[in-house]
């Protein structure tokens, strides 16, 4: 058996070669970049992305996960977009939030992020070019959709870029390492909701509740008081240094929240495996709703989501209609669909469909 300094050495080795390979890989992205610039085309390409790791996930022999695959080459992905261009990227602040993190998931360490207080901030940035993209969350499984996020795409000159779906997951971070020193404890109303098991269960009506306006800042006021603790993202805990006690506490193991990345001109090319979200405003008359979606069912187009707005123009109680559906907006079977309806439709972006 070999001794540990001969395995580390092994590792040092191939360590390496990993480099250089990476290395090589970078000269290869500079020459896809200028080629890029003369043909003045998109250099963020999420079907081009998923192409690669689908197929060296099925080239793979182990011991890596198709996860660990990803988890990789989405990091390596982010570097080359920011050798090609450096990436500005506006998120729902504040740093350590978990808009945050899915965008660290997507446009890894090296760009330059830009936290944002509101949704509205946030796709303003983005339609005035402040940055590149923009990353907002849509809905979550277990509270339902951002309202805000649905009314400002009906009323913004932005593109949906991509999509995440990203598990949620809360620790519980204090300063003091006894249960019975804690008497406060930090969240946003929300994170009280999803973990109401572990609070009745290790404090039942012994602890006080306090809202803030973000787990991050639950993180920060933690910090300065020992006998308190956050419930937080274990991105914010750390950025503020804030010990974690225990994680993954939240009730449901199924809690995902879906973000949308935004442009301002973006046009993803068909994947085979897409999705499309529309805003469509019909006529207020009977009927028109159910004979716009029976279009769907008798072309066999699968719909992932129906949410209704108000329209919010006149006294009037009228509705748009915020869709997803399976497919490309370039499929030949989505326009054949849809050409009777394009006066009344808003196209968001059409997109690789994650799940």
């Amino acid at each position: 058996m070999a001794s540990l300094d001969e395995l580390r050495n092994k590792i040092d080795s191939i360590d390496e070669k990993v480099l250089q390979l990476l290395n090589d890989r970078m000269e290869v992205v500079k020459e896809v970049g200028l080629l890029k610039k003369t043909n003045m085309t998109a250099i963020y390409r999420p079907e081009r992305e998923k192409a690669i790791v689908e197929r060296l996930s099925n080239i793979n022999k182990g011991p890596l996960t198709k996860k660990a695959i990803e988890a990789l080459f989405l990091e390596i992905f982010a570097v080359s977009r920011n050798y090609e261009l450096p990436e500005r990227v506006a998120y729902l602040g504040p740093e350590g939030s978990f808009t945050h993190q899915a965008a660290e998931s997507r446009y890894g360490a090296m760009s330059d992020y830009q936290p944002l207080a509101s949704i509205k901030g946030v796709i303003k940035a983005v339609e005035t070019e402040r940055v590149r993209f923009g990353v907002v969350p849509i809905e979550n499984n277990q509270e339902g959709t951002v309202q805000e996020t649905i009314d400002l795409l009906g009323t913004s000159d932005v593109t949906i870029v991509a999509e995440i779906v990203q598990p949620i997951h809360f620790a519980f971070a204090s300063a003091s390492d006894q249960l019975s020193d804690i008497k406060k404890i930090y969240s946003k109303d929300i994170a009280f909701r999803q973990c109401k098991h572990f609070i009745d269960d290790f404090f039942g009506d012994k602890v006080e509740m306090v809202p803030v306006t973000s787990t991050s800042y639950a993180s920060k006021k933690a910090l300065g008081d020992k006998a308190s603790a956050a419930i937080c993202s274990a991105i914010a805990a750390r950025q503020y240094g804030l010990p974690i006690l225990y994680e993954n506490i939240e009730d449901s193991a199924g809690n995902h929240t879906r973000f949308l990345i935004l442009a301002k001109e973006f046009n993803n090319q068909q994947s085979g495996n897409d999705k499309t979200s529309i805003l469509v405003n019909l006529s207020h008359t009977p009927g028109a709703l159910a004979d716009f979606l029976q279009c769907f069912h008798q072309a066999g187009i699968n719909l992932s989501k129906v949410e209704s707005r108000p329209a919010k123009n006149g006294a009037d109680f009228k509705y748009i209609f915020y869709i997803d559906f399976e497919g490309h907006a370039e499929d030949q079977l989505v326009i054949d669909t849809l050409k009777p309806y394009l006066d009344h439709i808003k196209w968001l972006g059409s997109y690789v469909k994650i799940k």
